[in-house]
């Protein structure tokens, strides 16, 4: 990831208009909030699995608000001990989309500058993806959110959608209606997603 320098970038990559390479890595990685595909959870109760990495405590007036943008009150209601619930080793008492979701909480529990959504979502079911990325809307005032995602839902409602080729080049970019509007691969994807999830409700 070229933004957190994990991957140094090739050409000129702008942060706040700072060029990346010129702010200290710790510093940078600070302002990042990141959740991979394939998240992580430690053998640890729940409340301390979305804690981890804040500098501070979390209340329970927190947590709460926290459990209930990333859509999982309603689990959380029906854990034995609610937030207090130990969490198997790698989350596996969890699904994978509580687990993407917990790691959502716990990326916005740190107040990043900017949240990057590394197909985050692909676990989760379409209904609760509606439901969170309108909770991420609201969380997201005041900071960017970038989602990587190969479900066109997740990032239909984007300021700005950039269509990445095989090589990794940006091979068009605009918003949701100004890539449907012309010809290519995005418009193809997303009519050919929304026939399957047409068909997935019959």
């Amino acid at each position: 990831m070229c933004l957190g320098r994990l991957l140094e970038p090739e050409g000129l990559l702008e942060f706040d208009g700072i060029d990346v390479k010129r702010i200290q890595v710790g510093e940078l990685r600070a302002a990042l909030g990141y959740v991979p595909q394939d998240s992580f959870l430690f053998s640890e109760r729940y409340r301390d699995n979305i804690a981890f990495g804040c500098d501070a405590p979390l209340s329970d007036a927190r947590l709460a608000e926290l459990i209930e943008l990333s859509c999982m009150r309603e689990e959380v209601s029906h854990f034995p001990q609610g937030v207090e619930t130990l969490v198997g080793e790698r989350g596996v008492t969890l699904s994978g989309g509580q687990r993407q979701r917990t790691c959502i909480a716990r990326a916005l529990a740190r107040d990043p500058r900017v949240l990057i959504l590394d197909d985050a979502l692909s676990a989760v079911d379409t209904e609760t993806e509606a439901q969170l990325l309108a909770n991420l809307r609201r969380a997201g005032q005041g900071r960017t959110v970038v989602v990587a995602a190969h479900r066109l839902s997740s990032v239909a409602r984007a300021e700005r959608i950039l269509v990445l080729g095989r090589d990794g080049r940006v091979e068009a970019q605009g918003t949701h209606a100004e890539l449907l509007a012309r010809a290519g691969w995005y418009r193809e994807t997303w009519q050919r997603q929304q026939a399957q999830q047409e068909l997935s409700v019959l």
